[in-house]
């Protein structure tokens, strides 16, 4: 089995152990060398994951993954939150986060830039309605996207911490 085909099952199993546990996949790869395999699942749920929703999770996606026996060696399995700097993946990552501070790369540039610093402002279609701290208000395709990611909003931590 390709590694690409690997990545979609273990995606799918993700997803499905995710519904049964009561949280949120994110997103999950496989990195490494076939000698050296890591799979790397990130799970997440509205108060934030902590370290018994992450072994209850791996526990039975362990057992899951061992018992379709498709992986073509041994892994070792990471389980973890996505963190305060998460990657955004889907259309839908991007949408759940309006408002938010991001970043973002792409693969070509679209108006001269590849990297954009701001604010997801809105959901269009497959576009991400992006408020770049550098030139405003761009619109990006979802499928030129390289690399996204939250970033953390130190003020508004700040407020958080006062109130």
């Amino acid at each position: 089995m390709e590694n690409h085909s690997i990545e979609e099952r273990i995606r799918q199993i993700a997803a499905d152990v995710a519904a049964e546990t009561e949280v949120e996949f994110v997103h999950a790869e496989v990195a490494g060398t076939k000698r050296n395999l890591t799979v790397r699942i990130f799970i997440d749920k509205p108060a934030g994951v902590n370290i018994e929703d992450c072994s209850i999770y791996s526990k039975r996606i362990e057992t899951v993954l061992d018992g379709d026996d498709f992986i073509p060696t041994a892994y070792l399995l990471e389980v973890s939150s996505p963190g305060l700097e998460r990657g955004l993946y889907s259309i839908g990552d991007f949408e759940k986060f309006i408002g938010e501070k991001a970043k973002v790369k792409t693969d070509a540039a679209i108006n001269g830039q590849k990297v954009f610093i701001g604010r997801i402002a809105a959901i269009e279609e497959n576009e991400i309605v992006f408020d770049d701290k550098t030139n405003g208000a761009v619109r990006i395709p979802h499928a030129a996207v390289s690399k996204a990611n939250l970033r953390v909003d130190l003020e508004k931590e700040f407020k958080k911490k006062r109130s």
